[in-house]
């Protein structure tokens, strides 16, 4: 018998003073058996930074040719891939090839050994965008998961602190590499 997704819901208040996006977010994430909280917590965070009414977390885990989220426009172009976690080369250039632009937020101890061995694999890849989400932060966000979650995120000048009311995470992006 195949393992269910845990079901988690997050109402998310985003205040983006860096967009001027200001908006309140009611969601569901299925959390994939073999998901960590510290990813899922990376893929809402990832969902809060990017925040639009077109942008929606896809089957991800579920499903190996979708990212995490992703952003289409009306006519169903891919105008934003977003995957989480360190994705190999082929992954990563086969959602440049489809999508306007692409984004990877790694995380963990070993996301710049994971980014040094397949950088220049990348380099011709100009709608790609590499970020690097802090070990610590990443893992200080796991202890914010719980079933129910009433979240608030705030994004100044590049820094992030998300917030469940209790406890508050600085997150700092760290970019690898920049889309050109």
């Amino acid at each position: 018998m195949a393992l269910k997704a845990t079901i988690f819901k997050a109402d998310l208040q985003i205040a983006d003073m860096d967009r001027n996006y200001y908006q309140d977010h009611a969601l569901t994430l299925a959390r994939h058996p073999s998901e960590t909280d510290e990813r899922m917590m990376v893929r809402l965070l990832a969902f809060a930074i990017h925040a639009d009414e077109a942008l929606t977390f896809t089957k991800g885990l579920f499903d190996t040719e979708e990212p995490d989220l992703w952003q289409k426009d009306l006519t169903g172009a891919i105008q934003l891939w977003i995957e989480v976690g360190q994705p190999d080369e082929k992954r990563i250039l086969k959602a440049c090839g489809r999508s306007e632009q692409v984004i990877v937020y790694s995380y963990g101890a070993t996301s710049h050994i994971w980014w040094k061995q397949i950088a220049n694999k990348l380099e011709r890849a100009k709608n790609l965008t590499v970020i690097n989400l802090p070990s610590e932060a990443a893992q200080q966000m796991s202890k914010l998961a719980q079933r129910t979650m009433q979240l608030q995120c705030t994004i100044q000048d590049g820094q992030i602190w998300l917030t469940d009311s209790v406890d508050t995470v600085l997150i700092e992006r760290e970019p690898v590499k920049p889309a050109r």
